[in-house]
């Protein structure tokens, strides 16, 4: 297939386009040249701001594509912009939502595609679920060829599954003790990168797809307590784990509590039917054991720069202080 991405040397999109060009696909990508990962060979780099429409239009002429991803569209007016954009250009259009979209407080498990879309704790959220609606909109009223995914938690080994990022190993490895939101025991499912470009790959022509909604994700489930214990036996430590509640948390760091209230906070359980179904080869394969190690290899290949946050340092000591 002729393929673009839009952004596709993120975390998801790096691996989705290193399995695009193995499996033979003339793969585009549009994107502003600026990025740690490089492109694999054999991508067709476009130059071009996908917020500037003009410079969209010289990055990519009168180019037409069998698929066309947006993996850095976020709000409404992104979309909208894609619709005009590519309406004329491709014969699908695949949408990267986010299953924190799914209602919280969570009511009811496993969480199917049906599962109604509310939260109210999280912007990020929000404006994902209005893209939605816009796009199942141009489905319905102009038959727009859609397809929206919900990744759910899916990291490489650049990315740790904390909010404080890197600043928790190295407190871990300092002994120092890191903070767990609410008791440590609700359940959590984190998929590796390559896992999904797996499954998402296989929904990139797939007529089957079109004006349908597919959440990938791993069937491993994990408390948050296993979660970091994992990642400290990857660094060769034992971690000290003090449990605070999310609206504590909240209460001094929005931007921690929004992501914990309106995602993390909740024990999730997906159903993966759905996507399996449609690709039916498709299995997780890397369980975060293994991705936990990457981690940590990572981390130790590029310790310099990855400096400790000082500011969410001493909040983790308050946080200690107060809980521990």
């Amino acid at each position: 297939m002729k393929l673009l991405f839009i952004g596709g040397t993120g975390i998801i999109s790096s691996a989705c386009s290193a399995l695009a060009v193995e499996r033979g696909h003339e793969l585009h990508v549009l994107c502003r040249g600026r990025t740690e990962r490089p492109l694999p060979p054999g991508v067709v780099e476009r130059r071009g701001d996908i917020r500037d429409p003009e410079s969209v239009a010289r990055a990519l002429g009168d180019e037409r594509f069998d698929a066309v991803t947006d993996f850095v569209a976020f709000t409404p007016a992104h979309v909208e912009a894609d619709l005009r954009a590519f309406s004329e250009r491709t014969e699908q259009y695949v949408f990267i939502s986010s299953a924190s979209a799914y209602k919280k407080p969570i009511l009811s498990l496993p969480i199917v595609e049906s599962t109604l879309l509310d939260n109210p704790f999280w912007a990020y959220s929000r404006d994902k679920i209005a893209c939605e609606e816009r796009l199942v909109r141009a489905y319905r009223e102009q038959r727009f060829p859609m397809t929206i995914v919900r990744p759910s938690h899916t990291y490489d080994r650049t990315l740790l599954p904390f909010d404080a990022g890197f600043t928790v190993l190295e407190r871990m490895r300092r002994g120092k003790p890191v903070v767990v939101h609410g008791d440590g025991t609700s359940l959590w499912v984190l998929t590796h990168h390559r896992d999904f470009a797996h499954a998402f790959l296989g929904l990139l022509g797939n007529p089957h797809a079109i004006g349908e909604t597919y959440h990938i994700t791993s069937d491993e489930l994990q408390t948050w307590d296993q979660i970091y214990r994992t990642v400290a036996s990857a660094l060769g430590v034992q971690a000290k784990l003090v449990h605070v509640p999310s609206d504590k948390i909240a209460a001094v760091d929005e931007n921690w509590g929004a992501s914990l209230l309106g995602d993390k906070a909740h024990s999730v359980i997906f159903d993966n039917t759905k996507i399996k179904r449609a690709v039916p080869d498709y299995v997780a394969r890397i369980p975060f054991a293994e991705g936990a190690r990457e981690i940590a290899a990572y981390y130790r290949e590029t310790e310099r720069a990855h400096p400790i946050d000082q500011r969410l340092d001493r909040l983790m000591d308050d946080l200690v202080a107060g809980w521990g």
